[in-house]
């Protein structure tokens, strides 16, 4: 999980680019600071959240927000995950409804620049919306994968830390690269990913100075397992650094509509 986080503008007389999206509103004001002028310690707190389990060589992943789970299938990275981004019509559409607006930097009235979490209870304050019509919603997408344990090497889980610096892709051939290299301990490739995303200092654009927390999980073929089950060698790390980054990111989208399969969530949340 990754703690989300806003971003205040410390200049409001400093004018926008108005070519936008008639959504997007340039101008921020403070109603953010209005909607918490009566806030408790750790009211607008918040976090994403990716959760896999796996049943047998069932794979099931829901995430709210914008961690994400990738799966190496035969070397090709597979998102199991969608990112929660405001700028998505979907996701816009239903801020813009509960009474918020998307600034042209992407961010929930110049605060969140993700549309889904848990927590940040200062976006789902109107009390005519059900829980997942909220600005902020924590209603998480359900994706399912049937597990093929001569194709699929391992996935991982992590956070924008992570994903803000590096596409799916180069993050599993990262990962492959060191595990050709008979690198048991997956807890190390996770230091070096982390290492490797790092920026060197602090004074470039923010690139690589955000928080890291990433699982990898390994998958066992099936000439190596006993029972029909999949078996998981599991390493979980985290590293925190400077506050985040916003940027740009080459996702590589793979082709999974036949193996991938995205459940629709009925709980409210």
């Amino acid at each position: 999980m990754d703690e989300d986080e806003s971003e205040e503008d410390e200049d409001e007389d400093e004018d926008e680019d108005e070519d936008g999206d008639a959504n997007i509103d340039d101008d921020d004001d403070d109603s953010e600071s209005l909607m918490m002028d009566t806030e408790e310690p750790g009211y607008d707190s918040g976090c994403t959240a990716v959760v896999a389990v796996l049943k047998g060589n069932e794979l099931y992943v829901a995430n709210a927000g914008d961690s994400r789970c990738v799966l190496c299938r035969d070397g090709h990275a597979i998102e199991l995950s969608l990112d929660h981004k405001p700028e998505d019509e979907p996701e816009m559409e239903r801020i813009v409804k509960a009474g918020g607006k998307v600034t042209a930097d992407g961010r929930v009235n110049g605060g969140l620049n993700l549309s889904r979490a848990l927590g940040d209870h200062a976006y789902k304050q109107n009390v005519d919306l059900s829980p997942q019509e909220q600005m902020i919603s924590a209603l998480p997408d359900v994706r399912h994968i049937t597990i093929e344990p001569e194709k699929d090497e391992f996935m991982i889980l992590a956070c924008d830390g992570i994903w803000n610096f590096m596409s799916s892709q180069d993050v599993v051939q990262f990962i492959r690269a060191r595990l050709a290299q008979n690198c048991e301990k997956l807890s190390k490739i996770c230091e070096e990913l982390f290492d490797h995303c790092l920026a060197p200092d602090t004074c470039g654009d923010g690139t690589g100075c955000d928080n890291m927390t990433a699982v990898i999980v390994r998958f066992k073929s099936s000439a190596d397992t006993i029972t029909n089950s999949t078996v998981a060698e599991i390493r979980t790390a985290k590293r925190s650094v400077s506050p985040p980054v916003t940027t740009e990111e080459n996702i590589i989208q793979e082709d999974t509509t036949k193996s991938c399969k995205r459940l629709k969530t009925e709980t409210t949340m």
